[in-house]
């Protein structure tokens, strides 16, 4: 049983979790390799990703084909080969979320570099899309960009 402090969460028992390792940790953050997938609540489109070496590092991901349902990811060969896939149905797909100074109306995904998963082995790694016409900013609730209701 591996247990992990969290400064958002306490101490959290990671056997009951899904736990994820980026071999190469991910950018900006290449020291932090393992992290729990932790569900925002039982219904909720959100997980964090914790840290289990730094309490109060947790990104905020989404499945992005909940919000942008013609998204296209394409991996490359290496990172299939990285990840060990056999199939595309092993992959499991997330985008780190971001919300611009708290406003939750403006919360973003990063369609540009998202965040695959084997979910057999739990292999992970951030992947950057080449030839891409996404960003790092795509507004999830677009009617709310005005600010307005």
């Amino acid at each position: 049983m591996k247990k992990i402090n969290t400064t958002r969460f306490g101490e959290i028992d990671t056997d009951t979790l899904t736990c994820v390792h980026f071999a190469d940790g991910i950018p900006a953050f290449e020291t932090e390799q393992d992290f729990a997938l932790i569900p925002v609540a039982e219904d909720s489109p959100y997980i964090f990703m914790q840290s289990f070496v730094t309490p109060e590092l947790a990104f905020l991901l989404t499945r992005p084909f909940l919000f942008f349902p013609d998204y296209q990811c394409e991996l490359g060969d290496d990172v299939v080969e990285a990840l060990s896939l056999d199939s595309d149905e092993d992959a499991v797909i997330y985008t780190l979320v971001t919300i611009p100074d708290g406003d939750v109306s403006r919360l973003s995904a990063n369609l540009l570099a998202p965040v695959v998963v084997n979910k057999k082995n739990g292999k992970a790694r951030q992947v950057i899309l080449e030839k891409s016409n996404y960003t790092t900013r795509h507004l999830l609730f677009p009617e709310n960009k005005g600010g307005g209701k």
